[in-house]
């Protein structure tokens, strides 16, 4: 696994996670779990969510490739994109296998994501790759926080279409050279990630409100171990601590 010193030296990991150390004990599996309907609905919520976010995140990364400063840049940027259509289809395949419409389930999350995006649309590559490495993995962090606390199918799914596509030390490497060639970037670019912090966790409040399911399941309506309106907030600080080392990793300030 490859890190990156920060200005005091320390070695810092650039991909960095939020998921507790200590996840709760296994639930059981989906066939047992999905025969309560508050159950089964939240895990659709969140896999129509996470779907949709990695198509979106496909179409962006392709769109992005166009812009990539060389050919290098440009075929990593590719295939960064090509994963996440790997993890989309993935995803598309588990809602049809378990009787869910793909289209109807991603459908509520379109327009709060694409909310995300016109609101942080990035203004050159830089940004580009902040975005990429820092607004992306705030939504990674909370998918995977939540499913730590499901059932082992579907913790399973959501782990692995959460790995590391290639964004995080390709982003580091390239920030931190462009911060280096020219100090100034970079106080623009700890602005962006801030923006980025916000705007995120200014979305996922507004999901969470407006889908009963997955609000239920967050405060332990969905008898989910482990999950209470203070675990919750554990939750939110743990993410945005991993928000904390992901810019330190680029040598930003958060």
């Amino acid at each position: 696994m490859s890190t990156q010193a920060a200005d005091d030296g320390t070695p810092l990991d650039a991909s960095v996670t939020s998921v507790a150390s200590d996840p709760p004990a296994s639930i059981g599996g989906w066939a047992v779990r999905s025969a309560d309907p508050d159950y089964r609905a939240a895990v659709l919520d969140l896999l129509g969510a996470l779907a949709y976010g990695e198509l979106s995140a496909f179409e962006r990364l392709a769109e992005d490739a166009k812009f990539a400063p060389g050919l290098v840049d440009k075929a990593m940027l590719a295939r960064m994109a090509s994963n996440e259509y790997q993890h989309y289809q993935l995803l598309h395949d588990r809602l049809v296998e378990v009787g869910a419409d793909p289209t109807g389930v991603m459908t509520p999350f379109v327009e709060p994501l694409e909310a995300f995006h016109r609101l942080t649309a990035p203004a050159d590559w830089l940004e580009g790759l902040v975005k990429a490495y820092v607004g992306d993995a705030i939504a990674t962090d909370f998918y995977r926080e939540v499913a730590a606390r499901l059932d082992d199918d579907t913790r399973d799914l959501v782990l692995r279409v959460s790995g590391d596509t290639g964004h995080a030390q390709f982003a580091v490497d390239r920030i931190r050279q462009a911060i280096e060639d020219d100090p100034r970037v970079g106080g623009r670019l700890a602005l962006w990630g801030r923006r980025l912090m916000g705007e995120a966790l200014s979305q996922s409040q507004r999901v969470v409100a407006q889908r009963d399911a997955l609000s239920n399941l967050l405060v332990g309506g969905a008898e989910v171990q482990g999950f209470d309106l203070v675990e919750v907030g554990k939750m939110f600080n743990r993410i945005t601590e991993a928000h904390t080392r992901r810019m330190a990793a680029l040598g930003l300030a958060s």
